[in-house]
C-alpha cells in the first residue's frame, strides 16, 4: 500500500503548481489591441462601434482614451460620448451620472448645452404618449418623477442657454411634459372621483388648475372640481368653479354632454 508523507504531499502540490504555471504559457495570451494607439484612433474606433450599436466596446475605447490621455479636447469628448452610449444603451442611472460629471469638471466647455439636453431626454418618458395608448396603462400608475426631472433639465438648457441649437425642441418637449404632468394630475382627480373621493379629487383638480394653468385637460378638472363640490354640497364654490369654467370653457363639451333638462348641467352627469 503506497504511504502519503506529508513531504510527499508538499512536493506533489508543488508538481502540480509548477504544472499550472506552466501551462499558462502554452494558453494564448490576452492582448490589448489598443496599445499604442493614440488618442484620435482610440476616438475614431469607439464612434464607429458606436455606429455599429456595440455600445459596451464604444464604452471601453472612450475610458480608455480618457484613462491614457486625460487631458485635451479627445477626453472632455470621450466623457460626452460615454454618457449617450449608456442612454442609448438604456442605462438611465450611469447615463445621468456621466452626464452631472461632465457639466461638474467642465460647467463652462462649448458643448455643454447639449449634455443638459441629453439629461432631459434620459428622463424624457416618451411612452406617455403613444406606448402609453398601446399598452393601455392608466397614466395613475406611473411615477411622474422622470417627467419633472427631464422638465427641469430642459428648463435649466433654456435658461443657460436660450440661444442653443437645442433649446427650441426642449421648449417643446416643455411643453408636452407640462401638458402629460397636468394630465397625470387629471387622471388621478378622476379616479379619486369615481370612487366617492371628493376631498381628493378636489386637491388634484385643484392641482392641475394652479400648476398648470394653459394645459388643455384643465377643462376636465374643472369640470370635476365642479362635480366634486356639488357631490359634497358646497354650492357656493361649485359655483365659483363653474363660473371660471364658463368663462375660460364656453363650448366646452361637457355643457351638451347630457339629455335636455332644466336642471343645472354639472347634474346631467
Amino acid at each position: 500500500m503506497a504511504r502519503f508523507t506529508l513531504g510527499s504531499v508538499a512536493g506533489k502540490a508543488a508538481l502540480i503548481g509548477a504544472l499550472m504555471l506552466g501551462g499558462c504559457g502554452l494558453l494564448p495570451e490576452q492582448i490589448d489591441e489598443t496599445t499604442g494607439w493614440n488618442a484620435q484612433r482610440l476616438y475614431s474606433e469607439a464612434k464607429t462601434s458606436m455606429s455599429e450599436g456595440a455600445y459596451d466596446r464604444a464604452i471601453q475605447m472612450f475610458e480608455k482614451l480618457e484613462a491614457r490621455y486625460p487631458y485635451g479636447r479627445y477626453a472632455q469628448q470621450a466623457q460626452i460620448e460615454v454618457a449617450y452610449a449608456y442612454y442609448k444603451q438604456g442605462e438611465q442611472a450611469l447615463a445621468l451620472a456621466a452626464a452631472d460629471r461632465f457639466i461638474k469638471l467642465h460647467p463652462n466647455h462649448p458643448n455643454v448645452d447639449y449634455v443638459y439636453y441629453l439629461k432631459g431626454l434620459v428622463n424624457f418618458n416618451e411612452d406617455l404618449g403613444l406606448l402609453a395608448g398601446l399598452s393601455r396603462q392608466d397614466l395613475s400608475e406611473r411615477d411622474p418623477k422622470g417627467a419633472h426631472e427631464a422638465f427641469e433639465s430642459f428648463r435649466d438648457l433654456v435658461t443657460r442657454f436660450p440661444e442653443s441649437r437645442y433649446a427650441d425642441d426642449s421648449r417643446a418637449r416643455m411643453q408636452y411634459l407640462i401638458n402629460s404632468l397636468a394630465a397625470h394630475e387629471v387622471h388621478v382627480a378622476r379616479y379619486y372621483y369615481n370612487r366617492g373621493a371628493y376631498v381628493a379629487a378636489i386637491n388634484r383638480a385643484q392641482t392641475a388648475v394652479a400648476n398648470f394653468p394653459q394645459a388643455p385637460v384643465n377643462e376636465e378638472a374643472l369640470f370635476l372640481l365642479v362635480k366634486s363640490y356639488d357631490a359634497l354640497g358646497m354650492t357656493q364654490l361649485r359655483d365659483d368653479a363653474d363660473r371660471v369654467m364658463r368663462t375660460n370653457f364656453p363650448d366646452s363639451v361637457y355643457f351638451s354632454g347630457g339629455p335636455e333638462s332644466d336642471k343645472p348641467w354639472w347634474q346631467l352627469w
